[in-house]
């Protein structure tokens, strides 16, 4: 399907073009951060839904083996979550080409001070410990994230609100590009996502790198165990005691799967509800709430080959829009 005037379908929806670094299997972060949102848009909107390999080599260029596997399992958590490919276009990017290409060209748009100025790439150095190891690809990921995103001519990306100023660097990207070759990009739109960030079982960022997670496919036992330790208030020591949900990970978890929140809310202020009992609940929501993806999941498992089928089909529709796209910058730069 081409794309009309900005970054628009013939079908007059908007084009998105989302991705996900492939690390494994998925945790609930993952699914209410990003997913739920990812399986919202798929009627509403043009979907191309990348495995971000080539950005996981900015950060483990020595772990590049592991991406394969990776790739896999997490393919496979998109399909059993509820990504549909016959909706939706999911595809590898180093398996299209044209991102490199399209990253060569932008790159030269780009001066290197604007670069070295990213607080994401200094929170990404300080995070990781990665001082004094800073390659030329991670100062360089925002001009790949660029052309990844025009080269579907992508008019809005779906972000939390606090990724919303990394986009700025893609639409001054397309801005300079325009200029100075001919309109060509489309300058892509915030698409805020709704949900907040889903903080893991001890308060901080989930993630399987710090333990806190809880995997988007765990069964009931392992849920109630890890719900069991996750942190609440401080100050809530017995049960009658009145709680804080807003400072309570265990509401925010509550929050993020839709359940009655007002009653729970009073409930927890007023001292009528015990952490506990609290917890319990949780656990038995996670669990009815995850188990239709779990039973997915395991049908896939099933079925040999169906993930490669899904990204090899993905990979030509995704082919076809890059090259269209490609053959257009060509002949802007060059004439």
């Amino acid at each position: 399907m081409s794309a009309g005037h900005g970054g628009m379908t013939t079908d007059g929806r908007p084009r998105i073009l989302s991705g996900m670094r492939p690390t494994g299997r998925l945790h609930l972060g993952n699914y209410a951060g990003v997913l739920v949102n990812w399986i919202g848009l798929q009627d509403s909107h043009r979907c191309y839904f990348m495995v971000a390999d080539l950005h996981a080599l900015t950060t483990a260029y020595d772990r590049s083996r592991e991406v394969k596997d990776s790739t896999r399992e997490m393919v496979l958590e998109w399909l059993a979550a509820g990504l549909d490919p016959d909706r939706s276009t999911l595809f590898v990017q180093s398996q299209v080409p044209e991102h490199a290409e399209l990253h060569l060209y932008l790159s030269m748009l780009m001066p290197l001070g604007r670069l070295t100025r990213n607080p994401t790439v200094k929170e990404m150095v300080r995070d990781l410990r990665l001082s004094g190891t800073v390659t030329y690809g991670l100062v360089g990921y925002p001009v790949l994230q660029a052309a990844d995103i025009l080269l579907y001519k992508a008019n809005v990306v779906p972000v939390g609100e606090d990724q919303a100023p990394h986009l700025e660097i893609t639409r001054e990207i397309a801005r300079r590009f325009n200029s100075l070759f001919g309109p060509v990009f489309p300058e892509p739109q915030t698409l805020l996502n709704p949900a907040a960030r889903l903080p893991g079982t001890d308060g901080r960022r989930m993630s399987k790198s710090l333990g806190n997670y809880i995997g988007l496919t765990e069964d009931p036992e392992s849920i109630k165990a890890k719900v069991a330790v996750m942190v609440t208030d401080p100050q809530k020591v017995r049960r009658g005691d009145p709680g804080r949900p807003e400072v309570c990970t265990v509401y925010a978890t509550h929050r993020a799967f839709g359940q009655d929140l007002v009653a729970l809310e009073a409930d927890c202020r007023g001292g009528t509800l015990g952490c506990v009992a609290c917890k319990g609940r949780l656990a038995e929501v996670l669990a009815e709430a995850l188990a239709p993806i779990r039973r997915r999941r395991e049908e896939l498992l099933a079925r040999p080959g169906v993930v490669e089928e899904v990204l090899a089909a993905g990979r030509a529709e995704a082919s076809r829009a890059a090259g269209e796209t490609m053959a257009e910058v060509r002949r802007a730069v060059f004439g």
